[in-house]
């Protein structure tokens, strides 16, 4: 009978109509439209519970039972904790019968909508204060209805949807298709997504590959369940199949979304949904679930509670991504609530999750702890255009607690991306679809775990690698550095040290600053290196004329340039950029010949300092010169073996081959990452030289015509 009340979809949609006369933008339909049908779906469950239970008391209506019964009758109906409406309950008079009369329509909707029991009054926001949350709202949009005069005529409309012959689970799935237009045209981010259908049977097949049907008592958490699509549809497809009883958790900060579902779970057989972050709030954090399904969003920054995060104390974090992107906290969560020995988690994230972040960022650290627990099972690719707001990539992440064990230490990646049938008809960016047999092909490589054209399987530690930092030191073309006559002291125990630079005396610094034509424009000329005075009319202060010229001007000064010189009684340093080494210039006394010798690739350091008036001394401006060898800290990646001594040869013989200066090692940071397109890429077949050459005269001969014709 499912198909038959999906012929109710363009109906509730219809009720749209009214809203687009009364100008209000198709990105809020959502907010008005979701209170309504909330409540209709609610009176439906109502009316078929009520029916129900008269057969128990054997009897067609209320009317045929003394005020006993019918006080017993309210009661149990109170018992089921499904919602209650005395109006709907007691007195059978529903909101079509309330819609016949437009007199006296304003004063017996609103006794209507005051009859539900305290609970729905507070999900569907019936008289509720604007300081308090009011989930759906449906007082305030009701009074933004009356203000456009279509009040009634939209719950008129309302109240001709008829869902009272369906069951539950037929209501769930009309449910589940309105919810996705909303989601489709509310201007949700990328990372908000409502997740589709054939996502949610791929998600549900995974599952039921990995668990037995033995009939034992399962618990599904949804830390992240919007509005219960993905959670629900997933407790249905398991129950289709196992004869499992099941229970499912589910937290969302949305409003209306966590209406919509704590409204949803009642209707089922055990079902907790709570409303708050789950990020701060910790619903459930005393709980290990079998099952977790989640489709958290990404691209979503987390600045807005950053403190609640990094004071965290559940230990749920082991490290923290980008302020800008918080997926992974909710995924760090989720493996927190995982059962120790058999829990199963499937969460779709984007692509940033493989590979953002350098080794020892948030993101790099998170993914290494998944790595290192050996709780990650399989990533699979999934199509573009799968979802209905954005045609990017996503991924299925499986994780594990009780990986088989010729599965430990290994991870299969599995290419699903070619794996779709497009849609006759495009259902917002959704285009294309996974048909069973596009799931059958992937649910078949997880369950074989081999290679394939479209699967991968590697150990682990193939994802991970050796950041190494290195502090190179810059040679000349002769392969000289300045390290080299640096001079050299003894210490007390008689071993010998090398100075880290050499300190010049400077008699006179200078060079020519050019603008971007080449143009000279200024003369640098400094011998004042202890400078007191400076120019009142431009300045306040010493401290004034440092921070805005000096300081400004020295930093300006570079020591490639062959024309900055840097001058002392003796000598004249300079750097000559073509042999990359710094000179060191003497002119002879005697003969006044000029004598360059070349002392090795470093750095002239001119800096500048402002010193604070002293007992003794008054403020002054520092001017300093040293010689420094020219060292460079660079990074190389290189492959990770889990054997450290091995590791370590892999760096040794890394370095060996590729680094030809000399250099020192600094740290070692491990990072890991996921690279889809390097596992799975297929080069293009080029041409051939002769089919290039034929084609090519193809084009000239046809130039050729045209010029003929011309």
């Amino acid at each position: 009978m499912s198909q038959n009340i999906l012929q109710y979809e363009s109906k509730v949609w219809s009720t749209a109509d009214l809203l687009i006369g009364a100008g209000i933008k198709q990105s809020d339909f959502p907010k008005y439209m979701m209170p309504y049908f909330a409540m209709m779906m609610l009176e439906s469950r109502l009316l078929r519970r009520c029916d129900e239970l008269l057969k128990d008391f054997s009897v067609t209506n209320l009317k045929e039972i003394d005020k006993t019964q019918l006080e017993d009758f309210i009661s149990e109906f109170k018992d089921d904790n499904i919602g209650y409406n005395d109006l709907v309950v007691r007195h059978n008079k529903t909101l079509a019968e309330i819609c016949l009369n437009d007199k006296t329509f304003d004063n017996d909707f609103d006794a209507y909508l005051k009859a539900f029991d305290s609970e729905t009054k507070e999900l569907l926001g019936v008289d509720r204060g604007n300081t308090e949350e009011k989930y759906l709202d449906i007082s305030g949009v009701s009074g933004q209805l009356r203000k456009k005069d279509i009040l009634f005529d939209s719950v008129k409309k309302w109240s001709e949807i008829d869902l009272a012959p369906f069951n539950n689970s037929e209501i769930t799935t009309l449910e589940e298709h309105i919810k996705r237009k909303w989601a489709d045209i509310s201007a949700e981010t990328a990372g908000e997504q409502y997740t589709p259908d054939d996502i949610i049977a791929l998600i549900s097949e995974i599952i039921l590959s990995k668990i037995d049907n033995n009939g034992e008592f399962l618990t599904i958490y949804d830390p992240t369940c919007g509005g219960g699509n993905l959670l629900f549809g997933v407790e249905d497809k398991i129950q289709e199949k196992y004869n499992r009883p099941t229970k499912t958790y589910g937290e969302d900060w949305s409003d209306s979304l966590y209406a919509l579902a704590k409204i949803e779970s009642r209707f089922r057989k055990d079902s907790d949904i709570r409303y708050g972050n789950t990020l701060t709030n910790i619903s459930f954090i005393e709980r290990k679930f079998d099952i977790v399904v989640a489709n958290p969003p990404y691209g979503v920054d987390w600045k807005g509670y950053k403190k609640d995060i990094e004071n965290d104390t559940t230990e749920r974090f082991k490290a923290l991504p980008s302020i800008s992107d918080g997926q992974f906290l909710f995924t760090q969560h989720i493996i927190s609530q995982l059962d120790e020995n058999k829990g199963l988690a499937v969460v779709v994230h984007n692509g940033s999750t493989l590979f953002s972040g350098d080794a020892g960022s948030g993101e790099s650290n998170i993914r290494k702890y998944f790595f290192d627990e050996d709780i990650v099972e399989a990533i699979i690719q999934m199509p573009t255009d799968e979802f209905f707001n954005t045609g990017i990539y996503t991924y299925l992440w499986v994780f594990n607690k009780n990986k088989a064990a010729e599965r430990k230490d290994k991870v299969i990646l599995i290419n699903g991306s070619d794996f779709f049938e497009p849609l006759k008809k495009s259902k917002g960016k959704k285009r294309k679809e996974m048909v069973l047999n596009n799931r059958k092909t992937i649910i078949d490589a997880l369950t074989n775990f081999e290679d394939s054209e479209y699967a991968k399987v590697f150990d682990k530690w193939h994802f991970y690698f050796n950041k190494q930092a290195i502090m190179l030191t810059n040679v000349d073309e002769n392969g000289k550095t300045l390290e080299s006559v640096l001079p050299v002291k003894k210490n007390k125990d008689g071993e010998e040290t090398r100075a880290k630079s050499i300190k010049l005396n400077p008699t006179k610094i200078t060079q020519v600053l050019e603008d971007c034509h080449t143009e000279p424009v200024e003369v640098v000329e400094l011998t004042d290196f202890e400078i007191t005075t400076f120019d009142a009319t431009k300045y306040n202060s010493l401290f004034q004329y440092y921070t805005e010229y000096l300081s400004p001007l020295v930093n300006s000064l570079d020591y490639k340039e062959t024309d900055l010189k840097v001058t002392t009684v003796k000598e004249t340093y300079y750097f000559d950029a073509d042999k990359e080494t710094i000179i060191k210039q003497t002119k002879d006394s005697k003969t006044g010949t000029l004598c360059a010798v070349e002392m090795g690739c470093g750095k002239i350091v001119i800096k500048s300092s402002f010193k604070k008036p002293t007992k003794t001394k008054e403020a002054f401006i520092l001017i300093t010169v040293e010689l420094t060898p020219d060292y460079e800290k660079d990074y190389e990646i290189i492959p990770y073996s889990p054997n450290e001594e091995d590791n370590q040869q892999n760096i040794a013989n890394f370095m060996a081959k590729y680094i030809t200066k000399p250099f020192s090692y600094i740290d070692n940071t491990i990072g890991v990452e996921i690279n889809f397109n390097k596992v799975f890429y297929k080069p293009e077949d080029l041409k051939s030289l002769s089919k290039i050459t034929s084609d090519l005269k193809d084009l000239e001969d046809e130039l050729k015509l045209l010029e003929d014709e011309l």
